[in-house]
């Protein structure tokens, strides 16, 4: 694939092109930043090449911030669960939207995209957040998100420069690969219970199918 030089991104001018295979990723126009951002929900991720932002709300879930340090090429995915050898196993052949869900998969997606795009995996910075215990009755699976994607990044050699994880809030989050910089919003009051609900639903679903540098707060 042939790495497009990074372009400002106006809002007349309407998104940049998106790779093909991101296509369905839904992109709106950011008034506080002057960008495109690309939204993404659980089981997805997004890389831009062009300055586009990317932003997801987290509840026990966790997203990686990843870019090319050098290029500025870089996104964030959204799993919802770590997967075991087993879970792997099971989940090889599904389609990218379920697989996606499992930090395993997620993560090789979004590094393995940023590779082709003209990365290298020894520029690559992370930085990840979320992983809140937003709902008291379920098993912790945020702190089971946060120590594997941890141990995800040592074992593969990866450089963690920043994180915002655990803690009991949902977090809304913006990261802007070109820039490197992550903006995490705790959501202390929510005004309705879409997250823990969905987080609900998430756990109800899972249970019935085979397998899954500094952060700006403001």
């Amino acid at each position: 694939m042939t790495l497009l030089n990074p372009l400002p991104c106006g809002q007349d001018s309407g998104p940049p092109m998106a790779l093909p295979h991101l296509a369905h990723i839904n992109r709106y126009w950011d008034k506080v930043h002057e960008t495109y951002a690309a939204k993404i929900l659980p089981g997805q991720y997004y890389v831009t090449l062009r300055g586009e932002a990317v932003v997801t709300v987290l509840g026990s879930c966790v997203s990686a911030c990843v870019r090319d340090s050098k290029l500025g090429v870089g996104g964030m995915n959204h799993f919802m669960l770590p997967a075991s050898r087993d879970e792997v196993e099971l989940a090889k052949g599904m389609e990218p939207s379920v697989a996606n869900r499992y930090g395993n998969f997620a993560m090789e997606a979004l590094i393995n995209d940023i590779l082709k795009c003209g990365g290298r995996r020894e520029n690559l910075e992370i930085k990840i957040v979320g992983g809140g215990r937003i709902l008291e009755n379920m098993t912790n699976i945020g702190r089971l998100n946060i120590d594997f994607v941890r141990a995800y990044i040592k074992t593969e050699g990866l450089k963690l420069i920043g994180e915002d994880v655990g803690d009991i809030y949902p977090r809304k989050v913006l990261y802007l690969p070109a820039e490197g910089r992550v903006r995490v919003k705790k959501l202390r009051t929510l005004h309705n219970n879409t997250v823990v609900e969905r987080e609900q639903q998430y756990s109800k679903a899972l249970a019935q199918e085979p397998v899954g540098g500094d952060i700006e707060l403001f």
